[in-house]
């Protein structure tokens, strides 16, 4: 689902090399695979003349444009980087350990963000256990990309919330949007992310080429569906299926003209936990779309809203729609 504009910025490939790969299987659980594993994983690299010479598929797919899995891979790493410190905010009242933010690109620090007042035992538990599973995805994608991995971006948990929420009519014009004020606004903050989460996986699968990468993200992007749908049903559970419906409008401007994004409730006003097209499948986003999205934009742009200094890596511009 990646347009030829977003497979052409990342011809450009990642710096992996073989201890990387080995830690990548070790990250995996996959060491057994041994040495036959690790030259599977080799074919992954190339940029660099000696890459070249030693993997010759390698350096054909990088001259055809080929996308690097290692890529693909750090996009995923920035959108985890942003959840993990919205849950762990939400839940603790700080986010990740420096050691766990460092990496290429240019290291950013977070605005806003602090512990929410939980009313109920549920909702503290959902958002404890999300939080353990965004920072463990973290851990993991650094683990696996080793020194080809990005740093934390600048991530603003602030004033992206309040545009966010104006863009889709949940709070007038000069109002502000605390997303970590209450129960419920986390929630309707928690929804805006979780369902692009789930879209930006499923639409990064066909570019990953090797299988174990391919089921390491096919494995995050089950939690994230798990998530999603723990999110969704709190909402529609609490009665704020209105809310979702405007958020997903919003979404929907800001990602393209088609109209996939979809609340809690259809058009009839009947549960809609599960988004899916007519064949019951999950729809998907381009990196671009993704992007427009958590950049607040439906321009082509390298910043803005969540990240507002951009995400680092080769993937790293949004769709002009």
């Amino acid at each position: 689902m990646f347009g030829k504009r977003y497979a052409a910025s990342m011809i450009n490939r990642s710096a992996e090399n073989d201890q990387d790969r080995r830690r990548f299987l070790k990250a995996a659980g996959m060491t057994g695979l041994g040495v036959v594993g690790v030259g599977a994983l080799g074919g992954l690299t190339a940029g660099t003349a000696s890459a070249a010479t030693a993997r010759p598929a390698a350096a054909a797919a990088a001259a055809s444009g080929g996308v690097s899995d290692g890529a693909v891979l750090n996009f995923a790493l920035n959108l985890e980087y942003l959840e993990a410190e919205f849950y762990l905010h939400a839940v603790t009242g700080r986010g990740l350990a420096d050691a766990m933010t460092t990496g290429t690109g240019t290291r950013g620090g977070v605005t806003g963000g602090r512990a929410v007042r939980f009313e109920t035992r549920t909702a503290r538990q959902y958002a404890q256990e999300i939080a353990a599973d965004e920072k463990a995805h973290v851990q993991f994608l650094r683990s696996a990309l080793g020194s080809a991995a990005v740093s934390r971006p600048a991530i603003d948990l602030q004033s992206s919330f309040t545009a966010a929420a104006q863009a889709a009519g949940l709070v007038k014009p000069g109002h502000s949007f605390d997303a970590f004020a209450c129960e419920e606004n986390f929630l309707l903050a928690a929804f805006l992310f979780e369902d692009v989460g789930v879209t930006a996986y499923k639409g990064a699968a066909p570019l990953i080429t090797n299988k174990t990468y391919l089921e390491a993200a096919a494995g995050i992007l089950a939690v994230e569906a798990y998530h999603a749908g723990n999110i969704r049903s709190a909402l529609y559970q609490r009665g704020q299926a209105p809310a979702t419906v405007k958020l997903s409008n919003a979404r929907d401007s800001l990602d393209g003209p088609t109209d996939d994004d979809q609340g809690v409730i259809d058009s009839h006003g009947n549960a809609n936990i599960v988004p899916t097209d007519t064949n019951g499948i999950a729809y998907s986003r381009s990196p671009g779309q993704v992007l427009n999205i958590v950049y607040l934009t439906n321009k082509a742009a390298t910043s803005g809203g969540f990240f507002p200094k951009g995400v680092n890596g080769d993937v790293n511009t949004s769709a002009a729609n």
